[in-house]
């Protein structure tokens, strides 16, 4: 025996019939504002989470510079106070005559200055961002693109800017208005 909803005609039948065009348009339509909506909203989000997140940096930054300005003038003093402490007792306690203790002080604050410039040249030189400028660089953006391998080649851009770094003799290349190009 058929049941009600099973014949032709019937309301269930109607319900399972694909929707008209004009109703599909407005559920494309719906669709189409819930996704503006719901990526502006989140633009929205983004935006405010940036704007905190920058003043935050900044606030940060400020403390930052004033705290190491007092770091390093209380070491600066401190460094100071030791010198004079060690200049007295080398010149009483041992006997050292005051110039020649003057003298060891300044030759150990002049070996500690140097090793420190030395250290900071070897840490600046992470600021070349030496492996974005040779992927770039292989990309074709740059002054080194003229010198980088293709990127579909298997070549090692590294090893490209070593060639290049080779084959002039330590000296830079120019570019086009003869200045220097800095090699990463």
């Amino acid at each position: 025996m058929a049941e009600e909803g099973d014949q032709p005609g019937t309301r269930r039948d109607e319900a399972q019939r694909a929707p008209g065009i004009d109703e599909a348009f407005a559920q494309l339509k719906d669709t189409g504002r819930a996704t503006w909506s719901a990526g502006n909203d989140a633009f929205k989000a983004f935006r405010i989470l940036f704007s905190a997140d920058v003043s935050l940096a900044r606030s940060a930054f400020g403390r930052t510079l004033a705290l190491t300005g007092v770091a390093i003038a209380f070491g600066a003093s401190c460094w100071l106070l030791l010198m004079a402490a060690l200049v007295t007792w080398l010149s009483r306690g041992l006997g050292m005559s005051f110039a020649a203790a003057l003298l060891l002080c300044a030759v150990l604050s002049a070996a500690i200055t140097g090793w420190a410039i030395w250290q900071a040249q070897r840490y600046f030189d992470h600021t070349r961002m030496q492996a974005t400028r040779r992927q770039l660089a292989r990309l074709g953006i740059g002054e080194l693109a003229d010198f980088m391998p293709e990127p579909s080649s298997g070549q090692s851009t590294k090893k490209a800017a070593e060639q290049v770094a080779e084959s002039t003799d330590g000296q830079p290349v120019k570019k086009g208005l003869g200045v220097d190009i800095t090699p990463p």
